[in-house]
């Protein structure tokens, strides 16, 4: 559609003096995906969620308070984005340009994740700005948009795709906000999932994610010196911060699942969402 391609040519062509001021030197190559990817997360949470899950969920959806409703359509647009953001960083494993320049190195296919990454985070901070609970949900929004825009320089492209596979855990933990609000809390296939929220949480974000974390820090040493301090400090930072949060949650996740399966049972099914991040109705770890 020539219609389409005009806008996509001009939105383009307009974030090129802004990504050539900032050394993004990449990003107009990607930034009408990025465009795209944030009006399909907005679309996603305030169309099409709640027609859906009226029709598929009349009472648990229906008849909700408008709070819990907008938590709903929260969770299904994370759910959404770790299913497709997972599937779309598995094809990018073995890039042979990103393994050969760790540091460096883009790819389409890499480029193209990162886009549809920087479009769910300019969702994810607004909606922790308009529904705001505390300060750390913006922040997190906004710190993770930087990191995945500043890698248009380009930069750890052969990192990012693979921190991205964190999200296979949040997949489990949305499954698990959606058993409570249809009253399967304490269920056998709550449990089933808790188990395997419990083990994709602690393979991929602590076991992974520390390995991965690792070979970030030797290669982020290495080119030190070819590298803007903020972007040291930024990626430094963000990568110690995020590791120590992923320990603390877990712990909190065990917690909270074992007084969940208890004798004595929960009473509102929230416990693990309040515990284990901080009361994050609506985020994902």
């Amino acid at each position: 559609m020539p219609f389409v391609q005009d806008i996509r040519s001009f939105i383009r062509e307009s974030s090129r003096p802004v990504a050539e001021r900032l050394h993004l030197h990449i990003l107009p190559d990607y930034s009408d995906i990025m465009v795209i990817s944030a009006l399909f997360f907005f679309t996603l949470h305030h169309t099409i969620s709640p027609v859906i899950s009226r029709i598929l969920f009349p009472v648990s959806y229906g008849k909700a308070n408008k709070k819990t409703r907008n938590n709903w359509d929260a969770h299904v647009v994370s759910l959404v984005h770790a299913a497709l953001i997972v599937a779309l960083s598995l094809r990018c494993l073995n890039i042979p340009t990103l393994s050969s320049d760790r540091v460096f190195g883009f790819h389409n296919g890499s480029t193209f994740v990162s886009a549809i990454a920087c479009g769910y985070f300019i969702w994810d901070a607004t909606e922790a700005i308009v529904h705001y609970t505390e300060f750390g949900f913006v922040l997190h929004g906004i710190a993770c948009f930087l990191v995945f825009i500043l890698g248009s320089r380009p930069f750890a492209h052969y990192h990012a795709v693979r921190f991205l596979l964190w999200e296979v855990s949040t997949i489990f933990l949305d499954i698990h906000w959606f058993l409570d609000k249809t009253g399967k809390t304490g269920s056998v296939i709550q449990l089933i999932n808790g188990v395997a929220l419990l083990g994709t949480f602690a393979s991929v974000r602590l076991i992974w994610g520390g390995i991965i974390s690792y070979d970030f820090w030797k290669t982020l040493h290495s080119v030190f010196n070819q590298l803007p301090l903020f972007y040291v400090v930024v990626y430094g930072s963000g990568n110690v911060m995020l590791n120590l949060l992923n320990w603390f949650w877990f712990t909190k996740m065990i917690a909270a699942l074992r007084k969940r399966f208890s004798s004595n049972g929960n009473a509102n099914g929230n416990d693990i969402h309040r515990k284990s991040n901080g009361d994050m109705e609506h985020k994902q770890f």
